[in-house]
């Protein structure tokens, strides 16, 4: 009653107040809108926040990746969210005084972020099975009905709004599901506003193509830079250019990359149409009609036919086959070949296949670009059942083995898995181009000084003479000619103003002196070097047809400075092509040999096994005892558990068997054996692969699998098993298990794993299990040390109590949409337990081709080769063994701790047995030094600036004491990876000529590289072929993906990509040294270039009176940079060679050039600046002395000048030239050719002051001989510090290089070794 009379008292106000109310219903609705919004982002912001933690290396203890970083970002989140909150809360309540208003804002207030962003139950405990949905409050308003007018704007607000908050079901909007209703997309897109399925890869439009581009370009500094000079040219007082040619510079540079953008962009918009305008069947009207990709929409359902390719992400609800079984190729997405196989719902490919109309409305995530996970469900018939990614077809895969699926799109458009994982790997900076920064820096502060100068010049100019200014002709105050002028003020604004726009004006004369140039010189460098990678034959891979791929254009020369590569093992420095070679059952070991008839001792077991009706594409090696045991009719433990073993091996996987006719025979088979039926499997993991393999070459052919059972030809004989449920594998359990019914009824759960987790989880009931466990234990290291992958099998009852307990849980975790995994996982555990031990498997990954000759060679280029690998430590040792990172005689010093302070200990211990200094107990050794007969840094290849390892009596010797190796796993780096251990690890670590890290998660490879990169300043490198190594790539200076076996997440992410490992020797070698040696000379003579012209202004000027007026013309100064200059420049730096690419790779130790800075050091700054100061004074002073006593005009020296400067510039440029090729000649020599033509066509405009000059002179043999002296005596000092310094202090690069010539002119001294120098 009370709220009705507060209702009627307060009638008269609520009609007023009805604006109001709209207005501020509005604003909420938004805000709660932007809230769901940042909700439904959650994945990508984990995506973000798992990539930001490796800056901060902790290892979680509980192993989830990411978990811990959340506390970094998560109070700044939290308050924001609890700000909103605040305000809407005090909003509401402010308007009007309703007590029957309420919005309940329980999906906001009672979702942790944790909860949001990772799924964590919110309330309550999973495994107790109490879901607590005291969040799952349906937001409502109530506002009483006294006003119509409120409630219809209230109504217009939800219209317009209820895409973030929902009014009309009863949802959890803590768990914020998208709502498709299947074959209705007009109620699921008018309600939810989903996108439409068009695409947009392109950046630009023709609107926004101008402002969008310009704001890009000028994030370089530099470009804000000569935009300031140019607006300062603008200026009457400043006008020291014509006002359109001081523009032209930076809109030559501006318009190059805009075009270059444009045709890039136009690129993609003809591509994005192309497949926008694709078409595909999708059911309209009660039947399928074709309709364009882009205006295909969520909720309706779609029709593919065999090698279709997807347009959208789909929920598969039926196929042509009854089963629901469906084929597809994931190319296009993860570059994987393999087919992978998708399954409709037993309940709607029935109806399908019926041909009835299906209905139903599936809640399913938001979209994320996890595209190997997919969390919804399905309400259909009145039940409700879970979909997986085994139900979801993704935009651009190819159905294949398929006549046709049938699906309703769930995501759409942009927010697909495709379009969400497209974008591009992060953005890197070369190191060189940050000392480049430094010394740009420099170049700056001599441009503030000659500009002090020029101003300070000029206030006591003036001063001394401000009593004769009146009869000056420039800097007389007033106008003395007849006429209205006559006494008004002239150009001059007193001393103090006159100095400030000399200093002025002399930054836009002296602009050149940074070189705007320079940037897009070297984009075009960088751009000719990659293309020439990319055409190197000597690195395309003839084995996968990949060619090399250069992803980044920005950092070819960090190629050259690689100190430390980080690699992974499986796929990288393997083939990742799995065989299987050992088993160990029950026990015993039994090892594959060759198959042979004679072995096998009975006649019926010969005749069973080479009868068998099932040809394997490739033949698999078997062992004949073995086999031999299979087939006898055997009772007891040991025959029941090899049944039971090679059960688990062929049906323990996701492998798709694909069966087909094959007439051929082999192994000695008659056709009067029958047909022979050929099977090939497909599968996501090669090991599964090899291991489903195996049991199909014993006897045991898995070949049709469904969702619901699976085929097992045993011996000849059909075994069909009940697929109750699939626990997949996963980084946290790291094993995989499936539970099965057999057709006796009979319950049983199959696992297979990694050793580490198995064991933890086997039956210890009696003294014969401890006995097998013991010996397969040792079997398994046995297979480890032979670098063999090993994976345990065991097996158990399940009783009907465990089963329907199992069932009841693995229902409710199935179909949750919050935390899915984690609930699965808890599910896994109550059928992972007490199993019974059947055996063990060891399976072979080859070494790559050529992969011991390059870790060899890096190791003596002085590169340290680390290994990251998931495999066991045993796998690892015997693999670094095999591909020679591990010798003989290195001491290896092996971190296995439990504890953070076991770990402490041991690195302490092994710090102090083989006498590793900290980083400030550093010796002498380890520093880096100037060495008196090279003249160039010399860093030790075994020791860091941070730390010395000294492993005798204070004295490192190499020769006599064993080098190091460190071997530590990653339950080690848990620990270790702490601030506090930290630095003992990086100790220990970089006194180590190799390093091995096994069993490491993806965020421990990161991690791992961080330690180095944020600790040193030496490029790092990260290599590897699969999802796991993205991190890793990413976190490197330089990431390389290998084109392999897993999938293309890895080039897709990585800055270079190539086909196999081998190739690194000669990226590194030979285009890293060349793309080193090229770009730093590049830069010295770019800074070079543009200061010997600046400073020849200078000089000048000061002999002007400080007037800033130039005696080059404005077009000879814009076009010195532009034109005379940058071709010789841009095609040296892309064709020239100091070595030929055999000597490179015949002598590795060459590569040391770019670990001791030779090409680009701050030292060579200096030279070169002091070069240019006396070449500049020559070009100065030799025409001002040759000229003195002639009346010769300014305008005729300035000419002399320009052609001096390009003459001279470019024969600096020659002397450094080491490849002489045709293009080359026709780039130097060309350029001072077609300098002559350009002053010739300015010197023929009469409206030009310097109108005909270039005629006058060339008469004069005075202004040959003039320019020949300018370059004799500027070059003479370079020239005999070359001589001199290649004479008494050579380096390896010239010692090389001379060897190189005596080889080409005497064939006798070919065979002569090159010796280094010390």
């Amino acid at each position: 009653m009370r709220n009705v009379e507060n209702t009627t008292t307060r009638g008269t106000s609520t009609i007023g107040a009805t604006r109001t109310i709209s207005i501020e219903l509005i604003a909420t609705s938004v805000l709660s809108g932007v809230c769901q919004w940042l909700l439904a982002k959650r994945d990508i912001i984990l995506l973000q926040v798992n990539t930001f933690v490796v800056r901060f290396r902790r290892q979680p203890k509980n192993k989830t990746e990411g978990l811990y970083c959340l506390r970094l970002i998560l109070p700044l989140w939290w308050s924001t969210e609890k700000t909103i909150r605040k305000w809407i809360r005090k909003k509401l309540l402010s308007v009007g005084g309703y007590s029957t208003l309420s919005f309940d804002i329980s999906y906001l207030s009672c979702t942790s972020p944790c909860s949001v962003l990772i799924g964590m139950p919110r309330q309550g405990s999973w495994g107790s099975m109490e879901l607590h949905n005291n969040c799952n409050t349906r937001a409502s308003f109530d506002i009483s009905r006294s006003s119509s007018l409120a409630q219809e704007n209230l109504s217009k607000s939800q219209r317009i709004h209820n895409k973030s908050v929902d009014f009309d079901d009863n949802l959890p909007h803590a768990e914020n599901p998208r709502l498709i209703y299947i074959n209705d997309p007009r109620r699921t897109n008018d309600k939810y506003e989903f996108t439409g399925n068009e695409i947009r890869t392109s950046k630009y439009t023709l609107i926004t193509f101008l402002p969008k581009n310009l704001f890009i370009q000028f994030h370089r500094v530099a470009y804000l830079y000569f935009l300031a000079i140019a607006a300062l040219n603008q200026l009457p007082p400043l006008a020291v250019f014509g006002r359109t040619v001081s523009l032209f510079p930076l809109l030559f540079v501006l318009c190059v990359t805009a075009i270059k953008d444009g045709y890039e962009d136009w690129r993609r918009h003809r591509s994005d149409r192309n497949e926008n305008n694709r078409e595909s069947l999708v059911l309209q009207a009660g039947e399928f009609q074709m309709k364009k990709w882009k205006t295909i929409r969520a909720g309706e359902v779609v029709k593919i036919h065999a090698d279709e390719t997807i347009p959208c992400d789909m929920v598969l609800l039926g196929t042509s086959d009854p089963s629901g079984l469906a084929y597809i190729q994931t190319m296009n997405l993860d570059g994987e070949s393999n087919l992978k196989t998708r399954y409709a719902r037993q309940e709607t490919a029935s109806s399908i296949f019926e041909g009835c109309n299906v209905l139903g409305l599936i809640r399913c995530e938001q979209p994320n670009r996890n595209i190997y996970e997919f969390t919804a469900n399905m309400e259909f018939n009145g039940h409700r059942f879970p979909l997986s990614q085994s139900n979801i077809v993704l935009r651009g895969c190819q159905l294949k083995n398929t006549d046709w699926i049938i699906g309703v799109v769930v995501y759409a458009g942009q927010e697909t898995k495709a379009m969400l994982n497209s974008a591009v790997s992060p953005s890197k900076r070369s190191k060189l181009e940050s000392y480049m920064n430094r010394e740009t820096l420099w170049l700056s502060i001599f441009l503030l000084i000659m500009c002090s100068v020029v101003a300070v010049g000029m206030g006591l100019w003036l001063h001394r003479h401000k009593d004769e200014l009146e009869t000056l002709p420039y800097y007389r105050k007033t106008y003395i000619r007849n006429g209205r002028e006559n006494g008004k003020p002239y150009r001059y604004y007193g001393i103090p103003m006159e100095t400030f726009f000399s200093f002025l004006s002399s930054i836009i004369v002296f602009q050149i002196m940074i070189p705007i140039s320079l940037y897009i010189t070297m984009e075009l460098v960088r751009l000719g070097q990659s293309y020439f990678m990319i055409e190197d034959k000597h690195m395309y891979c003839s084995n996968s047809g990949s060619r090399f791929q250069c992803r980044s254009l920005n950092i070819n020369e960090d190629l050259g400075q690689i100190r430390y590569v980080f690699s992974d093992k499986t796929g990288t420095l393997t083939e990742n092509k799995m065989e299987f070679r050992k088993a160990s059952v029950y026990g015993k070991d039994y090892s594959s040999s060759n198959f042979t008839e004679d072995s096998l001792q009975d006649d019926n077991i010969r005749d069973a096994a080479i009868s068998s009706r099932w040809k394997l594409k490739s033949e698999i090696s078997v062992d004949s005892e073995l086999m031999n045991f299979l087939h006898k009719d055997l009772a007891g433990d040991e025959r029941i558990a090899a049944h039971l073993f090679f059960l688990t091996l062929a049906a323990c996987n996701t492998v798709i068997p694909i069966v087909s006719q094959d007439a051929s025979s082999g192994h000695g088979r008659s056709d009067s054996l029958g047909e022979v039926k050929a099977i090939d499997y497909q599968g996501e993991s090669p090991d599964e692969q090899a291991l489903v393999s195996a049991a199909s070459a014993y006897g045991y052919t898995l070949h049709e699998r469904t969702s619901g059972h699976i085929v097992i030809d045993v011996n000849g004989d059909k075994l069909r098993l009940d697929v109750l449920g699939l626990h997949e594998f996963d980084s946290v359990r790291k094993r995989m298990s499936v539970v099965i019914r057999f057709p006796d009824n009979t319950i049983k759960v199959l696992v297979k794993g990694a050793d580490t987790t198995m064991f933890s989880i086997l039956a210890r009931d009696t003294e014969k299990d401890n006995l097998i466990r013991q010996v397969t234990q040792s079997h398994l290291t046995e297979y480890s040390s032979e670098g063999l992958r090993t994976l345990v099998v065991a097996a158990r009852d399940l009783t009907d109590v465990e089963l329907e307990q199992w069932q009841c849980r693995y229902e409710d975790a199935s179909t949750s949409l919050i935390d899915r995994a984690a609930k699965l996982r808890q599910t896994a555990a109550l059928v992972e337990c007490n199993l019974n031990l059947l055996g063990a498997t060891a399976i072979e990954d080859k070494l790559q081709d050529g992969v011991p000759e390059a870790i060899e060679a890096l190791r003596q280029a002085g590169i340290k080769v680390w290994v990251l690998t998931g495999d066991k430590q045993e796998t690892a040792i015997s693999i670094g063994l095999s591909c020679k990172l591990l010798t003989a005689d290195m001491q290896q010093i092996i971190i296995n701790g439990n504890s953070e302070e076991e770990c402490r200990n041991l690195l302490t211990d092994a710090k102090t047995r083989y006498g590793v200094q900290p980083a400030h107990r550093k010796n002498e050794n380890s520093k880096r030094s100037n060495n008196p007969q090279n003249g160039y840094l010399e860093i030790p290849d075994d020791a860091k600036s941070s730390n010395v390892l000294q492993p005798c009596s204070g004295k490192e010797e190499p020769d006599v004491c064993a080098p190091l190796a460190l071997i530590i796993d990653g339950n080690s780096l848990v620990y270790i990876l702490e601030k506090d251990l930290e630095s003992e690890l990086f100790d220990i670590a970089t006194s180590c000529k190799v390093v091995l890290c096994c069993r490491v998660a993806p965020l421990q490879k990161a991690g791992i590289v961080d330690l180095i990169k944020s600790r040193t300043d030496d490029m790092t490198l990260a290599i590897g072929d699969g999802a796991n190594d993205v991190s890793m790539i990413q976190m490197a200076d330089v990431g390389v993906g290998i084109c392999g076996q897993e999938g293309r997440q890895a080039v897709m992410a990585s800055d270079f990509a190539m086909g196999q490992f081998r190739f690194l020797k000669r990226l590194l070698l030979v285009h890293g040294h060349w793309n080193y040696q090229r770009v730093g000379y590049l830069v010295l003579y770019n800074f070079y270039r543009n200061a010997v012209f600046v400073l020849m202004l200078f000089w000048y000027i000061l002999c002007t009176a400080f007037s800033t007026t130039s005696a080059l013309t404005d077009w000879s100064s814009v076009f010195y940079s532009v034109i005379y200059t940058s071709v010789p420049t841009i095609v040296v730096g892309i064709l020239d060679k100091d070595l030929s690419h055999k000597t490179l790779l015949k002598y590795p130790k060459l590569y040391g050039a770019g670990h001791r800075h030779e090409a680009y050091n701050l030292q060579l700054f200096w030279i070169t600046m002091i070069d240019t100061l006396w070449q500049s004074l020559v070009l100065f002073y030799i025409p001002l002395f040759t000229y003195k006593e002639s009346s010769i005009d300014i305008w005729s020296i300035g000419s002399l000048w320009t052609i001096a400067v390009v003459i001279l510039v470019n024969m600096h440029l020659a002397m450094d030239i080491r490849r002489w090729v045709f293009i080359t000649h026709a780039a130097v020599w060309g350029s001072i050719i077609i300098t002559y033509a350009c002053m010739v066509v300015l010197d023929s405009i009469p409206i030009f002051p310097n109108y005909w000059t270039i005629y006058h002179l060339a008469k004069s043999p005075t202004y040959w001989l003039t320019i020949l002296l300018i370059i004799i005596v500027a070059l003479l000092p370079r020239f005999l510090f070359k001589v001199i310094h290649q004479i008494f202090w050579p380096s390896d690069i010239q010692i090389a290089r001379e060897a190189e010539i005596l080889r080409k002119a005497t064939p006798s001294l070919r065979s002569m070794p090159i010796e280094e120098s010390s």
